[in-house]
């Protein structure tokens, strides 16, 4: 299983494609895959059926997975030279915790 710099509820922003420079919150994140969603970016059409009497189908706009490479986590530290940026993620030892913190200005995220 591998490891992913980001989590659920993460502010990060897009760093390449259609969608750069588009923040938003991680809905779901899929380690096996490599994917996140992000809340406003990469939206795609889903053709939906009608499963039940009454309700109706059509095309839907819903976010699609991208890969977790294309996303940094937002740093939200107003004292960052990187704030409200993306930046990379370093681990520290705080409090005999392991802890993601911003690599600018060592803020824990």
């Amino acid at each position: 299983m591998k490891k992913l710099h980001v989590r659920r509820d993460d502010t990060v922003i897009v760093i390449s494609g259609d969608d750069k420079g588009v923040k938003g919150k991680v809905i779901a994140v899929s380690p096996e895959e490599g994917k996140v969603i992000v809340e406003g970016a990469n939206i795609v059409s889903k053709h939906q059926k009608p499963r039940r009497q009454g309700e109706t189908g059509g095309i839907l706009k819903v976010e699609g997975a991208m890969y977790a490479s294309k996303v940094q986590i937002v740093c939200q530290n107003s004292k960052c030279e990187k704030f409200n940026k993306g930046t990379r993620v370093k681990h520290a030892i705080v409090d005999g915790k392991k802890v993601r913190v911003c690599a600018k200005c060592g803020q824990a995220l």
